[in-house]
C-alpha cells in the first residue's frame, strides 16, 4: 500500500511524539493518571475527567473491528490502493482507533482480530497505521 499522495496528516505541538513513533512502528496513545481512562486522539487534557497528568504509553497494536465501511471510488485516492476499507477498531487497550484495514473487503467483518502496520510518509517524519487481519 502506498500512502501518498493521499493528504497526510497536520503535525502539531499536541501529535508530534504520536507521529513520530508512528514513524518508528510503534502506536501510542495517552493514559490518565488521575481516573486511568487510556484514551486516543492525542490530546493534552482527558477527555473525561479533564486532568492534565496524562502520558504516552504504549499500545499493544491488536485489536478488534468494532465497525468498517467500503468505498470503492474516492477522488484523489490511488487507484491500486481502492476499494478501502475504513474501520474503528477497538484496541485490547481500550480505545477506538479510526483508521483502514489493508485487506480485501471480503477478508474482514465485524469481530475480526487485527494488528497494525504502519504505511510510511515521504513528506514527513511520521508513518499512518493501518490494520491488518491477525492470522490466528
Amino acid at each position: 500500500m502506498s500512502w501518498e499522495p493521499r493528504p497526510t496528516p497536520e503535525i502539531t505541538p499536541e501529535t508530534k511524539r504520536y507521529w513520530s513513533a508512528a514513524a518508528d512502528e510503534t502506536l501510542l496513545v495517552r493514559e490518565c493518571g488521575d481516573c486511568g481512562l487510556v484514551h486516543h486522539y492525542p490530546r493534552e487534557y482527558c477527555p473525561d475527567c479533564f486532568s492534565d497528568d496524562v502520558d504516552w504509553r504504549e499500545a499493544t497494536g491488536t485489536g478488534t473491528v468494532y465497525s468498517y465501511s467500503v468505498t470503492r471510488t474516492m477522488s484523489g485516492w490511488p487507484d491500486e490502493d481502492l476499494p478501502l476499507v475504513i474501520s474503528y477498531v477497538e484496541l485490547d487497550d481500550g480505545p477506538r482507533l479510526l483508521t483502514n484495514l489493508d485487506c480485501e473487503p471480503d477478508a474482514v467483518e465485524i469481530g475480526t482480530r487485527v494488528e497494525v502496520r504502519f504505511v510510511s510518509l515521504k513528506s514527513a517524519d511520521a508513518a499512518i497505521p493501518v490494520f491488518v487481519p491477525l492470522e490466528e
